[in-house]
C-alpha cells in the first residue's frame, strides 16, 4: 500500500482536532518566538551544559563505588561485588531537554534488592556525599511524598532519589520502562521510579520532540511570569505543563511552535475541568497498585484539575490544585489566549505574552506571612517547611468560608533588606467569589483559620530558636516597598475587571498588628481559659511549645488533601449562610461546629492590647457558622456580573472542541468552579490582633 494511503498516526486517545500544517505567516512567528527564547535566556550556555555531564559522571561513579562497597561490607562474594552495580537515570526538564541555566537535574539511582532507602540512601551515601568536596547544601527529606536527597555538586543543583528493584544486579542497560521494574516494590519506589517512566512515555507520544520542546519551554517561562508555576504552591510544577503541552501536540500533530502555544490557550480556556487531561487509556495492571479513576476512589473525587500521568500507574500529577488556584489559573489562560489572538492578528508581539503579572496591582487586600530565622540556613530549612504548608492555608481558608473567600498564593519569595535577621516573605491575595449575592455586612472570621495554619507550622520537628512566623493583613496600599524594584512608581489603584468603589479603603476601624509584633511574642503555651469557649478545642492555640523533637503534622498530605477541600455543613439553625451543596455531601463524622461571633475582646483576652482599638462586635446566634451579619450598612451592595472584556475564548474557532469533549472517554460531574471573566474585587475589614494567629476579614 503506497503510503499516501496510510491513515494518519493518533498518538493520543482521541483523533486531532486538526491535521493543517503551517502557513508562511506561522513559521514567521514560530521564527520570532525562538528568537525572543534566546535574548530571555532561557538556553543555557555550552560550557554550562558541559558541566552538567561532568557531573552527572561523577556522581554515577559515586553510587556505583557505594553499591560495590556495601556489596562487599555483607559478605558477597568477589565476583559479586565486581558485578555490583547502581544505574543513574535523569527525568523532569533535563530528560525532556527543556532545562535552562541553573536549573537542576532530577536524578534517579537505581540500585540492588539488598541496598534500601532508609539505611543504606539516606545514611551511608549521606555521608559519603557529605564527605565529598564539591557537594554543598546538602539536605535530605526522607518524609517526603517522594523522598529525595536535595544538593549541589560542583554548582548544580541535584535531586536525587532511590530504587531499590528486585534484582540481584542491575543491568547497566536497564529499561525502566518495561512493567517487570515494579515488581515487588512499595509505593515510594514506584513513585521514584515512575518520575523516569513519565518523562520516557511522554517523550514517544508526542508526534514532533522539538516542537513540544520549544512550546514548552515558552509556557513554561509563560507561566513562571505569570505567576503559576508551583507545584507546592497549589499551582503546576514542570510534569504538569508538559503533559498539558503534550496533550495538545496530540490534538495537533502537524502545527509548528507558535502555533501549539495558541491553540493551547485556546484549548485549555475552554476546558471543562474537571474533566481529565490524558495522553493514553488508564491502563490497569496485575501488579495491584492502585490508578487514578473516581468511579472506585473517593479522594479521586475531590480533585479539581485532573492531569493523568501516562505510565502505570497512572496518578493525578496536580492533585495540589485547589478552586482557587484553579480559577487563577484559568483566568490567566484566558489572558493568553487574548494576546495570542492579537499576536496572529499582528496587533501584539510576543513580548506581550510574557509581561509579568502585576499581582500588588490586582488585588485590594493581602495576607502577608513572614518568615523569620537566625541565620540563612535555618531559614532555608524553616522557609521550605512552610512554603511547603502554604498550599494548607489556601485550602483552610476555602473551607472555612465555604468558597466565598478566595486566595490567590503567589509563588514568589520577597526578602526584607532591612531586618537583622535571616527574612522572607509571602503573599496572598484575597477576593470574594464572583457572582455571588452576598447579604448586608457579611462577615468571614478566619481568625480560627490562621490559627489552626500556625498551630500545624509551629509542629516542625527540627524547629529551633529563632524561628518565628507571622500572619498579617495588608491592604494594597501597605504592602511593603522591598516587594518591587527599585524605581518602581506604585500607580493609582486600577483593576483589569469592575470592582467596589476605593472609598472603602479609606474608612477607619481597621485594626492591623505589623509583623514585627507578631514576632515579639515568645513562644509559650497558652491555655483555653484565654479563648472564647465556643472555639473548637483544635483552634484553640495560640502559639503552642515548639519541642525540637516533636512530630510533624499528623496527616499526611494524602489523608488530608480530601478533607481540606470539602467544606462544613451548617446546622439547621438559622442566622447563617446558606450552605453549598458540596457541604451537604460531607458525612456527619466531619461536621464541626465552628465558632460564634464575640466581641474582639474576648477572643483576644489574656492578651496585653489597649481595648480602645479593638471595634467591639455583639453576639450573634450563628453557633454552626464563622459567617455573621451586623447591621453596619443599610444599603445593599449588587454585585456587578462577569465583564465582558474578560471572556476571551475563541467560540467562533472553527476547529471546535466540541469532539474533544466527547472523545475524551473519561467525563466526571463539573466541580462548579467559575470559568468566565477575572474575579471582582472583594472589600475586606480585618482585624489581626498581636496574637499572630487571628485574622477577621469582615466582607462589607
Amino acid at each position: 500500500m503506497a503510503s499516501g494511503s496510510d491513515p494518519p498516526k493518533q498518538y493520543g486517545i482521541t483523533k486531532p482536532l486538526s491535521l493543517l500544517g503551517p502557513v508562511e505567516a506561522d513559521l514567521q512567528r514560530t521564527a520570532e518566538l525562538e528568537k525572543f527564547l534566546v535574548e530571555a535566556g532561557l538556553y543555557e550556555s555550552p560550557d554550562e551544559s558541559a558541566r552538567r555531564e561532568e557531573v552527572l559522571g561523577k556522581l554515577g561513579q559515586i553510587v556505583k563505588d557505594w553499591v560495590k562497597q556495601l556489596t562487599s561490607q555483607r559478605g558477597y562474594t568477589d565476583q559479586m561485588v565486581e558485578e555490583a552495580n547502581a544505574v543513574l537515570f535523569t527525568f523532569g526538564s533535563y530528560r525532556l531537554g527543556v532545562h535552562g541555566p541553573g536549573a537542576d537535574v532530577d536524578t534517579l539511582c537505581v540500585g540492588p534488592s539488598y541496598v534500601n532507602r532508609e539505611e543504606d540512601f539516606f545514611i551511608v551515601l549521606h555521608e559519603i556525599l557529605a564527605q565529598t568536596e564539591d557537594v554543598t547544601e546538602l539536605q535530605p527529606v526522607p518524609d517526603a511524598h517522594v523522598p529525595v536527597m536535595k544538593f549541589k555538586f560542583h554548582g548544580i543543583s541535584i535531586d536525587l532519589l532511590y530504587a531499590s528493584v528486585s534484582l540481584l544486579v542491575v543491568p547497566a542497560e536497564l529499561d525502566i520502562s518495561q512493567g517487570s521494574v515494579l515488581y515487588a516494590v512499595d509505593e515510594a519506589t514506584v513513585r521514584s521510579l515512575n518520575g523516569c517512566r513519565v518523562a520516557d512515555r511522554i517523550i514517544r507520544l508526542v508526534p514532533n520532540i522539538e516542537n513540544f520542546r520549544t512550546a514548552l519551554r515558552c509556557l513554561k517561562c509563560w507561566a513562571k511570569r505569570r505567576g503559576v508555576y508551583s507545584n507546592v504552591t497549589g499551582f503546576l510544577g514542570g510534569v504538569n505543563w508538559a503533559l498539558l503541552v503534550a496533550r495538545v501536540c496530540q490534538l495537533y500533530p502537524n502545527a509548528v511552535p507558535s502555533m501549539l502555544v495558541s491553540r493551547f490557550f485556546r484549548v485549555f480556556t475552554q476546558w471543562q475541568w474537571p474533566n481529565p487531561v490524558m495522553l493514553c487509556s488508564i491502563e490497569e495492571d496485575e501488579l495491584g497498585f492502585p490508578v487514578w479513576d473516581p468511579r472506585k476512589n473517593p479522594r479521586d473525587k475531590c480533585h479539581h484539575m485532573p492531569i493523568i500521568t501516562p505510565a502505570y500507574p497512572c496518578m493525578n500529577s496536580s492533585y495540589n490544585v485547589s478552586t482557587s488556584t484553579l480559577r487563577v489559573m484559568v483566568e490567566q489562560f484566558q489572558f493568553g489566549n487574548k494576546i495570542c489572538q492579537e499576536i496572529e492578528m499582528n496587533k501584539a508581539s510576543w513580548s506581550a505574552l510574557f509581561e509579568p503579572f502585576q499581582f500588588f496591582e490586582a488585588y485590594r487586600n493581602y495576607l502577608q506571612v513572614d518568615i523569620i530565622a537566625e541565620d540563612d540556613e535555618d531559614l532555608r530549612l524553616w522557609k521550605g517547611w512552610v512554603e511547603s504548608r502554604l498550599r494548607q492555608l489556601t485550602l483552610k481558608i476555602e473551607r472555612d468560608t465555604y468558597g466565598m473567600l478566595q486566595c490567590h498564593p503567589y509563588p514568589h519569595e520577597y526578602a526584607d533588606p532591612s531586618r537583622q535577621c535571616a527574612h522572607c516573605a509571602f503573599f496572598m491575595g484575597l477576593s470574594r467569589k464572583e457572582g455571588v449575592k452576598i447579604q448586608e455586612g457579611q462577615q468571614f472570621d478566619i481568625r480560627g483559620t490562621v490559627d489552626e495554619f500556625r498551630h500545624e507550622i509551629n509542629l516542625y520537628m527540627f524547629w529551633k530558636p529563632g524561628m518565628e512566623l507571622a500572619v498579617s493583613h495588608v491592604r494594597r496600599k501597605q504592602i511593603p516597598a522591598y516587594v518591587f524594584p527599585e524605581g518602581y512608581k506604585r500607580p493609582r489603584p486600577s483593576r483589569h475587571v469592575n470592582h467596589q468603589s476605593d472609598k472603602n479603603d479609606t474608612e477607619d476601624g481597621t485594626m492591623i498588628s505589623s509583623p514585627d509584633s507578631q514576632l515579639k511574642r515568645r513562644h509559650n503555651s497558652v491555655g483555653t481559659d484565654d479563648i472564647e469557649p465556643s472555639w473548637p478545642a483544635k483552634r484553640s492555640s495560640v502559639s503552642p511549645v515548639h519541642p525540637k523533637n516533636s512530630p510533624q503534622s499528623g496527616s499526611s498530605g494524602d489523608e488530608t488533601r480530601c478533607n481540606n477541600q470539602i467544606k462544613r455543613a451548617p446546622s439547621d439553625a438559622t442566622g447563617g449562610s446558606p450552605a453549598s451543596p458540596q457541604a451537604l455531601e460531607r458525612s456527619p463524622d466531619t461536621i464541626m461546629s465552628a465558632p460564634r461571633c464575640t466581641t474582639a475582646g474576648a477572643v483576644c483576652s489574656g492578651d496585653a492590647i489597649n481595648k480602645h482599638d479593638v471595634p467591639h462586635v455583639e453576639n450573634c446566634n450563628t453557633p454552626t457558622v464563622a459567617v455573621c451579619t451586623t447591621l453596619k450598612r443599610v444599603a445593599e451592595k449588587v454585585v456587578s456580573e462577569l465583564v465582558g472584556s474578560e471572556r476571551m475564548g475563541n467560540n467562533n474557532s472553527a476547529e471546535s472542541l466540541e469532539s474533544m469533549e466527547k472523545a475524551e472517554n473519561v467525563c466526571f460531574s463539573g466541580n462548579g468552579v467559575s470559568q468566565g471573566g477575572l474575579p471582582e474585587e472583594l472589600e475586606v475589614m480585618f482585624l489581626v490582633h498581636p496574637a499572630p494567629a487571628f485574622v477577621l476579614c469582615n466582607m462589607i
